[in-house]
């Protein structure tokens, strides 16, 4: 499915889009398995040191990064839909089994910040178009994700995400 089948807005969802010179599949790999997500989800200085992925919709997807200072900043979610090599969606709104996750108020992380992320993958070749679409429920949390620094922070993880997959 391409990007252009996705309606997205302006207001509301924030798109990184980029050709990479590896393959869907290693860019699939490098987002479904564990072991290699934990190299490259979080940007450089923070470290992924935790990672739980059940691939299936409802299944869990559960992160926990490390900042520089060493503070562990845990966000679970669950898959909505899946198919191999080419879509990837995901949501911090739900937990496994699609149960509502709570807010857990005034630590201003990311797990007050819910969004649904759509990764498409499109064969281009040997290389890969990918486009990482963040869908918000309103403007003043797609504005917030902004300036938290998204291009810089999802920029930065498909970079060492590219890196880490030529190696596999």
């Amino acid at each position: 499915m391409s990007a252009t089948a996705i309606k997205t807005n302006a207001k509301l969802d924030l798109v990184l889009e980029r050709v990479v010179d590896v393959s869907r599949e290693r860019v699939w790999a490098a987002w479904t398995k564990p072991e290699h997500l934990k190299k490259w989800f979080a940007p450089a200085p923070w470290t992924t040191v935790g990672c739980e992925i059940d691939l299936r919709p409802g299944g869990i997807f559960q992160t926990v990064m490390r900042s520089p200072e060493g503070e562990n900043f845990p966000t679970a979610g669950c898959y909505l839909e899946i198919v191999p090599n080419e879509k990837l969606v995901w949501t911090s709104a739900l937990g496994p089994g699609f149960r509502p996750n709570i807010k857990t108020n005034g630590t201003g992380s990311c797990d007050e910040m819910y969004f649904t992320a759509v990764i498409l993958l499109e064969a281009q070749g040997p290389r890969t178009k990918y486009t990482a679409i963040v869908i918000h429920g309103d403007e003043a949390t797609a504005k917030k994700h902004e300036e938290m620094g998204f291009y810089d922070g999802w920029g930065t993880t498909l970079d060492q995400l590219v890196a880490l997959a030529k190696t596999f």
